[in-house]
């Protein structure tokens, strides 16, 4: 990840993201500088707009948390715990799919 850091920072600063850079900014951070994962990732980053990935990341839609869940009258059916369940299921496995596909992007 801090490669990526690394990548980001130097991006947001308007500098051009090249092996030299990132090394500087990873030697900064006191990280131990791997090459063959900086040469990966530059190489990786030459197809991609970081602009254009920034705002489709913003724009995904995250969803919050879910709030604890009020406790069951009795003799509620079981059919809505699952029902409670499963909905929860989701919205981990989405959140789980967007943090993928963001970090697939960098490498």
């Amino acid at each position: 990840m801090e490669y990526v850091y690394a990548s980001l920072l130097l991006h947001s600063a308007g500098k051009e993201i090249t092996e030299e850079n990132i090394k500087k900014v990873l030697e900064a951070a006191g990280i131990q500088v791997d090459e063959n994962r900086v040469k990966m990732l530059v190489a990786a980053l030459k197809e991609i707009n970081i602009e254009e990935v920034i705002k489709q990341a913003t724009a995904a839609p995250v969803v919050p948390a879910a709030a604890p869940a009020a406790p069951a009258a009795a003799g509620a059916p079981a059919e809505e715990k699952k029902e409670e369940e499963e909905e929860e299921e989701e919205k981990e496995v989405s959140e789980e799919e967007i943090a993928e596909g963001i970090s697939s992007l960098f490498g």
